[in-house]
């Protein structure tokens, strides 16, 4: 049997199980304020509902990557969705905000199993200019699902309740189990039988010491901290600032999401004809023009959706194409540890992210500024990376 025949049948499943950790973290943004409301707390407090579900994703892809080369990817992933579904029951039942801290904690661990796997899963079947095309139309029609999360979230906290979008993603996930029980068959078949802790340990070490790794990785995750800091920041400014309802600033994100899956288009589709550093170039040219214009509008006072949301809207498309590209690279500099590679590569990311979302809320002043200033740096690092590390390798490598 075929690579081909054997991926064709898993398509449409990887990209409902990478939906997981984004329809979880994006549906809930239209509740933040009023979320902090309901429990009685302090917009801060319960931005680590958002900063540590961030930080418990990271740390958990470094186990599990790692995990799906040794046992496989199968188990690993119908271990996380049933810890996905359980913990999002515990955060729709909770009380108070250190209930709903620690059931995100949970719900992000499980979760997250749906991003590393999924990319693993691809890394076993393709090579590397084929995995970037794969990678790139999986999340471009992935990118649906946090499309319409925010929109449906804000319907369901306006109607209801802000434990409404957790009850629906736990029955979300219920599905993708009994799915996955079913269809999702074993892709990893050079299991690493001496895959212990020492040993895990000296293969991060080996992957952090290749330069041309880190680079991608270092890239892909401040491209990724921008768009990080935007949700940490963006629900709060457009209901509290710019007074959209949490169901239009959910409209409004569409657009976000939309530049996204057209950056991701632009990956499927170009990815085997034109090499990574022209894709990264063209990453890295919409990065700087977005964030700059955030950059100009915090400055001059005007303040309007467009002013937020068009300028997101290319950064979005700069990551759709940074991240297929970005982390294929990476995968490929160790092809036999794609899964400890995705682990690690994902735990950087995301670490990164939870970091500007904390400096977001820390520097909280009501204003777009700490927002903006934040994505502003981080779009920065990330052309540096890509531009001034990366690239030398990758001519030669081209």
């Amino acid at each position: 049997m075929t690579a081909h025949s054997v991926a064709k049948p898993h398509i449409i499943l990887l990209i409902l199980l990478s939906s997981l950790g984004p329809v979880a973290l994006n549906i809930f943004l239209p509740s933040m304020p009023s979320l902090t409301e309901a429990l009685n707390t302090r917009y801060d407090v319960a931005q680590l509902t958002l900063t540590l579900y961030l930080f418990a994703t990271a740390f958990t892809q470094l186990i599990l990557g790692p995990l799906s080369d040794k046992f496989g990817r199968r188990p690993i992933i119908l271990l996380g969705v049933s810890l996905y579904v359980v913990a999002s029951l515990a955060c729709a039942l909770a009380f108070n905000i250190e209930q709903l801290i620690i059931g995100r904690i949970f719900q992000a661990a499980g979760a997250c199993a749906g991003i590393v796997i999924t990319r693993a899963i691809v890394r076993d079947l393709y090579d590397r200019q084929k995995a970037t095309s794969i990678l790139g139309y999986m999340t471009m029609v992935m990118a649906v699902a946090p499309m319409m999360s925010p929109i449906i979230g804000g319907y369901l906290d306006q109607w209801s309740s802000w434990r409404a979008s957790f009850y629906l993603v736990s029955v979300f996930g219920c599905i993708l189990l009994l799915f996955s029980m079913a269809k999702l068959h074993e892709t990893n078949h050079q299991l690493v039988s001496d895959m212990k802790l020492n040993n895990i340990m000296q293969k991060y070490q080996q992957l952090l010491k290749k330069r041309q790794y880190l680079g991608y990785v270092l890239g892909v995750s401040f491209g990724s901290g921008v768009f990080f800091a935007f949700i940490a920041g963006a629900p709060f400014y457009a209901t509290k600032v710019l007074g959209l309802l949490p169901s239009e600033y959910g409209f409004y994100f569409v657009m976000v999401s939309i530049g996204y899956m057209l950056g991701n288009f632009i990956s499927g589709r170009f990815a085997t004809r034109f090499s990574a550093k022209r894709m990264l170039d063209i990453a890295c040219l919409l990065l700087i023009i977005g964030t700059g214009v955030l950059l100009y509008y915090s400055f001059s006072g005007f303040n309007h959706p467009s002013s937020l949301f068009i300028p997101m809207t290319l950064v979005a498309c700069s990551n759709g194409i940074a991240i297929p590209n970005g982390m294929s690279g990476a995968l490929s500099v160790a092809p036999k540890l794609a899964g400890t590679a995705s682990g690690l590569a994902g735990f950087i990311q995301i670490s990164l992210g939870a970091i500007a979302t904390f400096a977001v809320g820390y520097f909280h002043d009501g204003s777009s500024f700490p927002m903006v200033a934040c994505m502003v740096v981080f779009a920065l690092l990330s052309v540096l990376f890509f531009k001034f590390w990366v690239q030398d390798i990758a001519l030669a490598e081209e």
